[in-house]
């Protein structure tokens, strides 16, 4: 059986995190839990659920999931598989076993969730979300005759290919960069269709309007500065 490990990057998400936690298949190697400076009850309810906590107090998701690999490259045993997903319960963890099929199955060395509009939740994307998505594709389509269609966070990569990306990005631009990496590496890669839901508490990113135009500016960044390479 595979080895996989789940990265689930978290700051105040107390009332979601057990949550997404308890309904990861039982399959799965280890769920590490990157606490990112919580200031509810994310820890204890996250080692309740039965995951793995680690704390990085550098605010930013690259920073936490930088961290997540970090723990991981040092235990003894590689896993197969990196799955990541977030805290806020806005995916449907029970889907992972779809999410690394196309790897189990055809060899394929990165798999992204995607997000369609006929499998989400009225509400569940802001109109921002929606249209940076949009935005992001298209340039990437333009750019690097990319077939994604979403920037979707609920992703799994082989674990040896996701070291050769040497990953940098510490906020949010993690996604991106990542798909971006995997188009100029000719990595093989596909979309799975997800369901998505309306997420436990408010967003960090899309629920204000420094963080939107803060993702917007970094996810830009990252594909222009590809498109000039």
């Amino acid at each position: 059986m595979a080895d996989i490990r789940v990265i689930i990057p978290a700051i105040n998400e107390g009332n979601s995190i057990g949550l997404v936690v308890s309904e990861i298949p039982k399959h799965v190697s280890e769920i590490v839990v990157v606490d990112n400076g919580s200031e509810d009850d994310t820890v204890a309810n996250a080692k309740k659920a039965g995951a793995t906590v680690i704390s990085e107090n550098r605010k930013g998701y690259g920073f936490a999931c930088l961290k997540g690999l970090n723990y991981i490259s040092e235990r003894s045993k590689t896993p197969d598989i990196i799955v990541f997903i977030d805290g806020d319960y806005s995916d449907y963890p029970e889907e992972l076993d779809k999410i690394v099929a196309p790897i189990l199955e055809n060899d394929i060395d990165f798999v992204v969730g995607a997000r369609k509009k006929s499998l989400r939740e009225p509400g569940s994307m802001t109109p921002q979300q929606v249209f940076g998505n949009k935005l992001a594709t298209f340039l990437m389509r333009l750019f690097f005759t990319s077939r994604f269609t979403d920037l979707g966070p609920f992703r799994a990569i082989k674990y040896e290919k996701l070291k050769e990306l040497k990953m940098q990005d510490t906020t949010y631009g993690w996604t991106v960069e990542m798909q971006l990496k995997i188009l100029r590496k000719k990595m093989s890669y596909i979309e799975v269709p997800v369901r998505y839901k309306r997420r436990i508490g408010e967003s960090k990113v899309s629920g204000t309007v420094k963080g939107t135009i803060f993702a917007g500016i970094k996810i830009l960044g990252w594909i222009f500065k590809y498109s000039l390479k």
